[in-house]
């Protein structure tokens, strides 16, 4: 079976779990697809689960305009293939926060290459391939201190409207990072210390939360 009728295939079992009311509350808190079934993403994980890891196959469902098939992709996808070369063909589909946290949750996360992928997409001019990597790292299974400092970085620096999306990516970072253990989290501490004058929302949102979440660890 080539790669158009198993996308054909992948999107008919998709479609039996559509819920039109489902897409249409996506679609009023600003989630929009050009097309949009609606499937659970529990759904969509299991149905994607089925599928081999096959990354061209990923890749083609990734470039589709269809909520459950670019869903898909991000479980289908072999970690270790999503290269420097390839990562911003990934960023680019990066187009609402469901697909970030994905992104985050079924590959970034699993990726032999994530410190260099968060080079390069912390980088870019759009925060949401940004919040993807801090996620991403936030849920790897080697989280290492020495990101700290880029997660403060970018949020220091975003100053758009997506400055709250990018200061929760940078609170599940650096909480993650002061669980480790008390030198960690003493060092997360410090360093937000300051942002209690911070004149930037987001240095003050990522402080007021590290505090309490910080507070009873280790």
């Amino acid at each position: 079976m080539n790669h158009t009728s198993r996308m054909v295939a992948l999107l008919s079992r998709m479609r039996r779990e559509r819920n039109g009311a489902v897409a249409d509350a996506m679609c009023y808190y600003g989630i929009t697809y050009g097309l949009n079934y609606g499937v659970s993403l529990p759904t969509v994980r299991q149905i994607a689960r089925a599928e081999p890891r096959d990354h061209a196959f990923a890749r083609m469902l990734w470039e589709q305009d269809v909520r459950e098939l670019k869903l898909a992709a991000l479980h289908i996808a072999e970690p270790e293939q999503l290269t420097i070369a390839e990562a911003s063909a990934w960023a680019d589909g990066i187009v609402n926060s469901e697909l970030a946290e994905e992104a985050a949750f079924a590959l970034l996360r699993h990726s032999p290459h994530l410190e260099e992928i968060a080079d390069a997409w912390m980088q870019v001019e759009t925060p949401l391939p940004a919040y993807a990597t801090l996620l991403g790292m936030a849920r790897a299974t080697h989280v290492k201190e020495k990101w700290l400092r880029p997660a403060l970085t970018i949020a220091h620096n975003t100053t758009n409207d997506h400055d709250r999306l990018i200061a929760q990516g940078a609170v599940a970072l650096l909480e993650t990072i002061g669980r480790q253990n008390e030198t960690s989290r003493q060092a997360v501490l410090r360093i937000i210390d300051p942002f209690e004058s911070s004149d930037k929302p987001a240095e003050k949102f990522i402080r007021e939360e590290l505090l309490w979440r910080l507070a009873d660890a280790n």
